[in-house]
């Protein structure tokens, strides 16, 4: 199993920035997929963000352009850098991995929230 550890969320105005990071460890597989979701209250589960190592990281619609997803593989950590915040971006930020062979089937499987693996949140709170 995957142990996630997510931090960097706090309070900020609309148009200020936050960068979120996600710690991982435990039984750690080589090319592993990562991800970002988000959800708000009274809101289902969206996915933001996913990485396979080595690979163009994928966006939502939603954030593109403003969050900027990356890996540092030396600390076994993903990151979030979110810019040009806005009050809808207001929501529990959870980070998620899974055991995919291929970008395919990482991105995949993000699209439809099929991960396996989640940490226990890092709240986000944007005011206007």
């Amino acid at each position: 199993q995957v142990r996630l550890e997510e931090s960097g969320g706090g309070s900020v105005q609309a148009g200020g920035s936050l960068k979120l990071s996600c710690a991982a460890s435990g039984n750690i597989a080589s090319r592993y997929c990562m991800a970002w979701f988000r959800q708000a209250p009274g809101e289902e589960r969206e996915g933001v963000a996913a990485i396979f190592s080595g690979s163009e990281p994928y966006a939502a619609d939603s954030v593109k352009g403003r969050f900027i997803p990356s890996q540092d593989n030396a600390k076994e950590t993903l990151y979030l850098q979110m810019n040009s915040l806005k009050p809808e971006d207001t929501a529990m930020y959870y980070c998620a991995a899974r055991v995919s062979r291929t970008p395919s089937n990482c991105y995949e499987a993000f699209r439809l929230g099929l991960m396996e693996d989640w940490g226990g949140g890092t709240l986000v709170t944007i005011s206007s």
